[in-house]
């Protein structure tokens, strides 16, 4: 029988070895950076999840940040016409993906004066940064690669952002939409900070940022690499505002992926439950018609109704509710029929984060006696948000 034997495996122009023998017991280690699980750690960068909309078309409000799918949100700030832009999860995206994110410009802004920007976001924990090993010698270069489609073809900016205490970190870097209205994938390395350590915190400190406009206030300075945060530098290099300028414009994205190391590998596709899970940290939905009954609950006395809810994940911090659920329908017992509901709200303060109380003021119940919420109008919801 015929063998080889070696101490490694190398490319022809490489230094690095691809395998590595170990010559006592015979094991190796490999240099892979393809097909690993959990490089990505963008959530929902396929823009599968999207559990506020579900797909429908979202106006951009002046001056406030939106979530249009889960995780990603878009800002626009001191626009002159403030309601210019709308955005949602649409069908079309590159091969292999099934939705994207879409901007669109309905009446174009005049021109993008001094202090007027609009930004797309996923902002993110601190505590998932903690491998880069930041403020060290041996800090890690990151990889930031998306599909991206425009109707406005230039040179757009994007950026990381960290919120650290003290002063703030920042770095640009600029990518070209080349062809308009084609997907085309984007690919921007950034080096590894030695200069400044990344928050442990489950808090928002790394803010991802795809900028579609920037007034002189925001571009003027670009950081190519980590500098302290100055407004100047928000949008360095970034020159194309035309999406917000154009009417009937558009920006898309999809397949983004921000990985460890200085190589773009291929787009890691979790399964939807996973992504749906990771987006759950941060938002739960719970949806309903009229008539549909959701969270069973009870009465805390003559006056106030109560349901818990069991989120399927624990979420990032104690969330705020919001709810459209108005009535609810006894289950049994000497208060059985239908009640109303008014000003729904979480129960008191330091809640877990695995559950949430809520609590509505009614009349006539008896303690002890159960129920359930009923949705009383279509397209229903109970929200919870730890957001970023």
């Amino acid at each position: 029988m015929s063998e080889i034997k070696v101490n490694s495996i190398k490319g022809v122009n490489s230094t690095d070895a691809a395998i590595t023998i170990n010559n006592s017991d015979g094991t190796c280690t490999a240099n892979i950076t393809n097909n690993l699980s959990n490089r990505n750690k963008i959530y929902n960068g396929k823009m599968d999840v999207d559990q506020r909309n579900s797909g429908s078309s979202v106006t951009l409000p002046n001056n406030s940040t939106t979530y249009v799918v889960d995780r990603f949100s878009v800002q626009p700030v001191n626009m002159d016409e403030a309601t210019n832009m709308t955005a949602q999860q649409v069908s079309d995206s590159p091969d292999g993906f099934a939705h994207s994110l879409k901007v669109t410009t309905n009446t174009a802004e005049s021109s993008i004066a001094s202090n007027e920007f609009v930004s797309v976001y996923q902002k993110m924990e601190g505590q998932d940064f903690q491998d880069l090993a930041y403020n060290t010698s041996g800090a890690k270069d990151i990889t930031m690669s998306f599909y991206v489609k425009s109707s406005i073809t230039g040179t757009f900016s994007f950026t990381v952002y960290r919120d650290e205490p003290g002063t703030d970190r920042i770095v640009n870097k600029t990518y070209t939409i080349n062809s308009a209205n084609t997907w085309e994938r984007k690919v921007i390395t950034i080096a590894g900070d030695t200069g400044r350590a990344i928050q442990n915190t489950n808090g928002s400190v790394w803010w991802n940022i795809w900028h579609l406009a920037a007034g002189s206030d925001y571009d003027s300075t670009i950081s190519s690499g980590w500098q302290n945060y100055a407004t100047t530098n928000w949008a360095g290099g970034h020159a194309q505002d035309g999406v917000v300028t154009t009417a009937g414009a558009t920006w898309q994205i999809t397949g983004v992926q921000l990985e460890t190391n200085s190589v773009a590998t291929d787009f890691e596709h979790r399964p939807f439950g996973q992504e749906l899970s990771l987006c759950q940290r941060y938002f739960y939905q719970i949806n309903g018609n009229n008539g549909d009954i959701s969270i069973s609950g009870g009465f805390l006395n003559a006056s106030e109704f109560f349901v818990l809810v069991d989120f399927p994940v624990t979420m990032r911090a104690t969330p705020s509710y919001t709810g459209s659920a108005t009535a609810f329908r006894m289950v049994g017992g000497a208060d059985s029929g239908s009640k109303n509901l008014n000003n729904l709200s979480l129960w008191g303060t330091g809640l877990p984060t695995n559950i949430a109380l809520i609590v509505s003021s009614t009349s006539g119940g008896t303690t002890g006696y159960s129920g359930a919420i009923q949705f009383q109008a279509n397209n229903g919801f109970l929200q919870f948000s730890a957001e970023l």
